[in-house]
């Protein structure tokens, strides 16, 4: 019996079958989610902000003193100059403004993330540094998309999909004039670094180098803030270090010392 059509219909299944799983598998990475959610964010702006008194700049990437700050996008109005920092995120979102990291929780798995109030600040100040600007005339917004639900309360600044659409338009009180705002516009293009896929490359390096100093470091096993090196004052381990949660007494996170 001749196999050879069953073995080339095989093979032609096959090669429908390549694009479609690496599609999959790139769907599901961290860049495509986060690509996805800035997208979402783009439309938006653009479909509900008049671009004649709001003025986006998107991916905009700035040099710090210590390598660079990607920002995602700069909005840009006489009402102020909003900076939005994107997250793609689905499940349960648990936080609140003082926390150092949030969580996220699927079902039974949770996981930590970096405060994004805490994140978008840095790069607020960065950019209210190149401006100029006072802190009445610069705000810093925080978007989530995705299948997310908010589990505590969020301050206003904190919102969901269309969400900051609102927060922005609710600032109605001019705080910078056409001239300004041109000014502002044309400082932040000629301070940004020239988008590349070489200076993306490499803000991803010095991102990656970021997260593997904190990954050194101790964080506390139960609510994730800094651990301080202390010493057993008495009893049989007097003497003995271990790390404690800088939170004590609120929080008794241990670590021991290996």
């Amino acid at each position: 019996m001749d196999f050879t059509p069953i073995i080339n219909q095989a093979v032609s299944m096959l090669w429908y079958l390549i694009p479609i799983a690496i599609f999959t598998s790139v769907i599901k990475t961290p860049w495509f989610k986060g690509v996805a959610g800035e997208f979402i964010v783009n439309v938006g702006a653009k479909i509900f902000l008049n671009k004649e008194e709001y003025h986006l700049i998107k991916n905009v990437t700035l040099p710090t003193e210590d390598g660079s700050t990607q920002i995602d996008h700069i909005i840009v109005s006489k009402f102020g100059v909003f900076v939005v920092e994107t997250k793609n995120m689905k499940g349960w979102i648990f936080g609140s403004p003082n926390q150092k990291t949030w969580t996220q929780k699927i079902y039974k798995h949770s996981s930590k993330f970096q405060n994004p109030l805490h994140q978008n600040y840095k790069h607020s100040k960065i950019l209210q540094s190149l401006l100029g600007l006072t802190d009445t005339q610069l705000f810093s917004v925080i978007v989530f998309v995705g299948d997310s639900t908010f589990k505590t309360d969020m301050p206003e600044n904190v919102t969901y999909g269309q969400g900051y659409i609102r927060f922005i338009k609710s600032k109605k009180i001019p705080v910078l004039s056409d001239s300004e705002v041109k000014d502002v516009t044309e400082k932040i293009k000629a301070g940004r670094l020239t988008p590349s896929f070489k200076t993306n490359r490499e803000h991803v390096k010095h991102v990656q180098s970021i997260v593997a100093e904190k990954e050194k470091a101790h964080h506390c096993p139960k609510c994730g803030g800094d651990m301080i090196l202390r010493e057993v004052k008495k009893g049989q381990k007097k003497g003995n270090k271990f790390w404690g949660c800088s939170k004590f007494p609120k929080c008794r996170g241990v670590i021991n010392v290996t």
